[in-house]
């Protein structure tokens, strides 16, 4: 009887996870579920940086820190900290100098989105990339999902959140321009649509040659993205990444859509082989 028993559990758990394999594939099945999109890209809000006008004055940063109330770093900021979301940085070879304005660029197609699970990242209509820290669980795909390494998690607090630029997103709404857009001295930022913005870097380049890489980055990276950049040196010397045009959402949604499919398997596995394993201790005791 003991035998019988045990075998008759074996196919008891073959059908479990036969029918939870199916439930997990009926979970994975839409291939939109963690999807984003762009929607009116050409009138949302953007930026643009023109690093050959930046002087490093470094009023961006401290503008941004007041208006988001984020505690200053007894060292320098850096952008490894989930505290600092805008950051001037240097970059030299030989006697050209140049800096460049480190922070979120709002990708048109945001990775960060597509990875998160919860919905704690959105791309709003207006064009930025937000963040919901009430519904931030700390898993920091985000972090691996961006190609620009921008998001930062709060590795000093027991439950840490994710750190980064918002684009002020409350200052639009309010009809205002991003506060480290306001205060530049040299106008290195220029706040406007994104077809506005596109327009003016072409023409930059067209009537300063001379000046500026033939390149407007964020036109075309990765999908594009709604903080643009002008500079006079190649821009991965300036530490950005060379990406195609394609958006790099694709992956990281299909690598979203099976994760239902792969934990569930794994749950029901998992599950049977304990489940079966301490059944046979029963067994054999009993038959013992």
């Amino acid at each position: 009887m003991t035998e019988k028993r045990n075998l008759l559990s074996r196919r008891d758990w073959l059908k479990l996870v036969g029918a939870a394999g199916a439930g997990a594939l009926a979970l994975g099945a839409p291939e939109t579920t963690f999807a984003s999109g762009a929607g009116d890209t050409a009138n949302a809000a953007a930026m643009l940086l023109d690093a050959t006008r930046c002087v490093g004055c470094k009023a961006c940063e401290v503008a941004c820190k007041e208006w988001n109330d984020l505690p200053p770093e007894n060292e320098p900021p850096t952008d490894t900290t989930a505290y600092t979301w805008t950051l001037i940085k240097q970059y030299q070879e030989g006697i050209m100098q140049s800096f460049r304005k480190v922070q979120c660029l709002h990708c048109l197609h945001p990775a960060c989105v597509s990875v998160c699970t919860v919905g704690a990242l959105r791309k709003t209509e207006k064009g930025p990339v937000v963040y919901d820290a009430g519904k931030c669980i700390g898993c920091r795909y985000c972090q691996y999902g961006c190609p620009y390494g921008i998001p930062k998690f709060q590795w000093d607090v027991p439950l840490g959140l994710i750190g980064k630029c918002t684009f002020c997103a409350d200052r639009l709404t309010e009809g205002q321009i991003p506060a480290c857009a306001e205060v530049c001295p040299v106008e290195a930022i220029t706040f406007g649509t994104r077809a506005e913005l596109l327009q003016e870097a072409h023409d930059r380049i067209q009537q300063h040659p001379g000046r500026y890489v033939d390149h407007v980055y964020g036109e075309m990276e990765g999908g594009g993205t709604s903080v643009l950049a002008l500079s006079a040196v190649p821009f991965e010397k300036l530490g950005l990444p060379v990406l195609g045009s394609e958006p790099l959402t694709q992956g990281s949604v299909n690598v979203m859509n099976t994760t239902p499919v792969v934990a569930t398997m794994a749950l029901a596995i998992f599950s049977g082989i304990y489940w079966f394993g301490n059944n046979l201790t029963e067994g054999n005791e009993e038959a013992s």
